[in-house]
């Protein structure tokens, strides 16, 4: 199926002569005559009515961890149904999801199908809380989310919105009943830096946090520093003195390592002083919750109580662990408001077991440079429902149990493996012979990887995360 021959009523739809019409959901407001699509690729002119061409059309379902999406403060450690769709309302050069958020560049395997009904059943089934809308970005799947987020409400869900946020007042209006968490990046506080990199506009981005904000809203920060455009102690500054001015010193905010990737590879990683020093800044600002996004293996992950300092959640990763937190969110110690909403005990639909059935494949992979995740997919490809278990494993020799997923007839299903220590060298995962699987490596929480390793084997390249854009070998969709 060619993903883009079939096409759904769009909103905000502004009709004008012609049979032209004006999409009213990004600031661009683009006018598109018969035939044509807007900046994103995805939003229509057919038969002078706007159409959304990505209802439904998702790169695949994946169960991760909140952090995955720079959410701190928000049931610590929660496991989340992450959808993605295809298209973006910007064109960001260093994008991490490019291969999907430029919609010429879609390949017709990486979309799959789904209905409200079918998203909200996998989170439900497999005993997740929260659903979020992520990855490329959410904006241009409007219609989507909207009829989806609904259901998920209705069902007890949560939804969380993971976003550039270059999006109108209007449309942003029709996702405050149904949106409890916006995760929002804030690229720069620089016009120029938005028009030369991202392709947008600042200011309705500004004025869209304020928006939720001002709705009571569960809102968070992140701003990616890249390495010697962002990563300095001005653009830190700049951030800090705007969400001082216009928000809370109680936002929680995110300074987030860059991986180069798209049409910015000729650079390297974020150096991680510089990430600190922008912590400090904040911190040295007013700011009450600072972290450090895409690192292992330093504190600054963490939550410190600013009151008496003591630990209250502990990271490594994507993990996390609450560890001095009463049920207000407050520290268990000295009283003090940490600004945490946590959700009730919840009786998850993974169970664990010591050993899983003899006659398994067991496949597994051994966390090396920077990369520390890994998406597994599976697809159960008989008439009944089967188990497939997983595990990490450690240097030290300790034997973790398997968790156990359950997958029902036909059913693909994919989840993050994430390293949760320092002793940690790699995960595996068990199945029956009647599962077909793959492995993709992940870079950091932004990168949603289309690359399995059974394809190209195991990346070596600890700089840009496959497949490499090149204009010259990558097939153009119209």
């Amino acid at each position: 199926m060619n993903w883009n021959q079939t096409f759904h009523p769009a909103r905000l739809e502004e009709r004008l002569e012609n049979n032209v019409v004006r999409c009213h959901l990004s600031p661009r407001n683009c006018r598109i005559r018969d035939g044509q699509h807007g900046f994103c690729g995805v939003r229509a002119n057919r038969g002078g009515r706007l159409v959304s061409l990505n209802y439904g059309k998702s790169v695949h379902a994946t169960e991760e961890t909140i952090e995955t999406e720079a959410v701190n403060h928000f049931g610590p450690g929660e496991r989340i149904l992450s959808m993605g769709n295809i298209g973006c309302m910007m064109n960001c050069s260093y994008c991490h999801n490019w291969k999907t958020s430029q919609a010429r560049y879609v390949s017709d395997k990486d979309v799959y199908y789904y209905s409200p009904e079918d998203v909200v059943d996998m989170a439900i089934r497999h005993g997740i809380r929260v659903i979020s809308w992520t990855y490329n970005d959410p904006v241009v799947w409007h219609e989507f989310i909207l009829d989806t987020a609904k259901l998920a409400q209705e069902q007890g869900l949560i939804n969380l919105y993971k976003s550039a946020f270059y999006i109108t007042e209007e449309a942003i209006g029709e996702l405050l009943p149904v949106i409890d968490i916006f995760s929002i990046s804030l690229k720069s506080m620089d016009p120029e830096y938005y028009r030369k990199i991202t392709k947008g506009r600042l200011e309705p981005v500004l004025d869209g946090i304020k928006q939720v904000y001002k709705a009571g809203k569960h809102v968070e920060l992140s701003t990616l520093m890249i390495t010697d455009i962002s990563d300095n102690e001005k653009s830190a500054r700049d951030v800090a003195e705007w969400i001082l001015e216009e928000l809370d010193p109680n936002i929680p905010t995110h300074f987030v390592r860059f991986h180069p990737d798209y049409k910015m590879r000729d650079t390297v990683r974020t150096p991680i002083p510089r990430l600190m020093r922008a912590r400090e800044v904040g911190l040295e600002m007013g700011l009450e919750h600072v972290y450090l996004g895409n690192v292992y293996d330093t504190k600054w992950s963490n939550t410190y109580c600013n009151g008496c300092s003591a630990e209250l959640v502990t990271r490594y990763g994507l993990n996390a662990r609450i560890t001095g937190l009463d049920p207000r969110g407050h520290c268990s110690g000295c009283g003090r408001d940490a600004h945490f909403k946590l959700l009730p005990k919840h009786e998850s639909a993974i169970t664990t077991i010591d050993e899983p059935l003899d006659g398994l494949e067991v496949k597994s992979l051994e966390w090396h440079g920077d990369i520390r995740s890994a998406h597994a997919q599976l697809l159960n490809k008989s008439s009944e429902t089967v188990s497939i278990y997983h595990r990490r494993r450690h240097s030290d020799c300790e034997v973790e149990p398997w968790k156990v997923i359950n997958l029902l007839p036909s059913e693909s299903y994919r989840f993050i493996l994430a390293k949760g220590s320092a002793t940690e060298i790699g995960p595996e995962v068990a199945m029956p012979a009647v599962v077909t699987s793959n492995l993709h490596e992940v870079f950091d929480r932004a990168h949603f990887p289309t690359i399995s390793i059974e394809e190209e084997g195991i990346q070596m390249n600890d700089i840009s995360p496959l497949p490499i854009f090149s204009t010259r070998t990558l097939p153009v969709v119209s």
